[in-house]
């Protein structure tokens, strides 16, 4: 296990009262509502639940330690917010980086105040209609006009889509595969810019997702994060901790539902007894158990690797893979043992289930991060 200090887990006990008090009442309506209330980003903002490395001049607490946002991750998804655990990780772990390590002064005294206090929301755009996992063939075009950059294409499947404030857009500036990227920061109200519909998923209902689209939209060169060319290097150098965001909420949500899972089995009776007392219940609980008990392990390693610096691609293509596979696996399993009670929407499990199935394709598809990995493990090398 990671080692905790008592501020650690004083961070924890406030996460988890907030989930209990503030998040959990209302998650059955948000779900029917398809968003989270902009309202609850603020009350995280208040409680120091947003925007962990942002300096203290920002407003932030300065705070580089990793440990804060993955307590955030694990007690969200463990609580079954799955919904809120995609948000507030798509803000905090996987955009912000783009913002303090490539951002101006004037660019981060302008956004990042908003981002601590949960004013402004953070979303990122790299997924195309024809550009998954593949970065590289990202199709949005940024041409350079005056100081503009006049901005045609579309995103899809962007998480925050609906509630976001600012966005981290991927665009192609040149057409070379991996030197032809630029990250543009795109304020909501942009001329040009538009948000589609609210995508209708089969899980995370709580979770915005949108098609975004640019037409002749003109975007201050101002806003530029970095090098024109250099945004396909950015994208991969942040790829490890959105991976590795992406396993925590794997771990925790697995480990949730097994709970709830083992508290049910425990008082659910067939045949005259409980179903705990079945030799096929606890082989399977066992089976479950000691693979949770090794995704923890190896989740943990890969947070100490991240917190020395360590963690690579490669690895955190394995984590990320290998741990949400095990999460539906887990999810499927419970609701198995709930029998047609899991199939209810009033039960958990059948939230745990459906909010599940999409963690083994976003942040990289299982398949592509396997190649990965066995490029890495080869000598082919490891790029996204």
């Amino acid at each position: 296990m990671i080692e905790h200090t008592a501020e650690h887990e004083a961070f924890r006990e406030t996460v988890r009262r907030f989930l209990r008090e503030r998040v959990l009442p209302r998650l059955d309506e948000w779900e029917d509502a398809g968003s989270i209330e902009r309202w609850l980003f603020r009350e995280a903002g208040e409680l120091g639940l947003l925007g962990f490395p942002v300096p203290e001049e920002h407003g932030g607490p300065g705070v580089r330690d990793y440990r804060y946002h993955a307590i955030l991750v694990e007690e969200t998804f463990r609580a079954g917010a799955s919904a809120l655990g995609v948000a507030l990780s798509v803000h905090n772990d996987v955009t912000l980086p783009y913002l303090t390590g490539l951002g101006t002064p004037e660019q981060q005294a302008r956004w990042l105040p908003g981002v601590v206090s949960g004013e402004t929301l953070l979303a990122i755009a790299m997924t195309e209609p024809g550009a998954g996992s593949d970065l590289a063939g990202i199709r949005t075009s940024a041409v350079p006009d005056g100081d503009h950059y006049v901005v045609n294409g579309a995103k899809t499947f962007i998480s925050n889509g609906q509630n976001a404030d600012l966005f981290v857009v991927a665009c192609r500036t040149s057409p070379d595969r991996h030197h032809g990227l630029t990250l543009l920061a795109v304020e909501s109200g942009t001329p040009g810019f538009a948000r589609g519909r609210n995508l209708d998923k089969i899980g995370l209902h709580a979770q915005d997702t949108s098609e975004l689209s640019f037409t002749d939209a003109r975007v201050p060169i101002a806003n530029r994060l970095g090098k024109e060319g250099d945004g396909f290097g950015y994208l991969v150098r942040n790829l490890p901790q959105e991976r590795l965001s992406l396993a925590l909420g794997a771990v925790g949500a697995a480990e949730g539902v097994l709970e709830e899972t083992v508290s049910y089995v425990r008082e659910r009776e067939a045949f005259g007894r409980p179903l705990a007392a079945l030799q096929g219940t606890r082989m399977l609980v066992a089976e479950l158990a000691t693979e949770l008990d090794a995704a923890r392990v190896f989740v943990d390693d890969c947070v100490r690797e991240h917190l020395s610096g360590q963690l690579t691609a490669a690895r955190a293509a394995a984590v990320k893979w290998w741990t949400t596979e095990l999460q539906v696996r887990v999810a499927d399993r419970c609701l198995q043992l709930h029998g047609g009670y899991g199939y209810m929407r009033e039960y958990p499990v059948s939230r745990a289930f459906v909010d599940a199935r999409v963690q083994t394709i976003y942040g990289g598809a299982t398949e592509v991060l396997k190649d990965l990995v066995g490029k890495a493990v080869l000598g082919g090398g490891a790029s996204a």
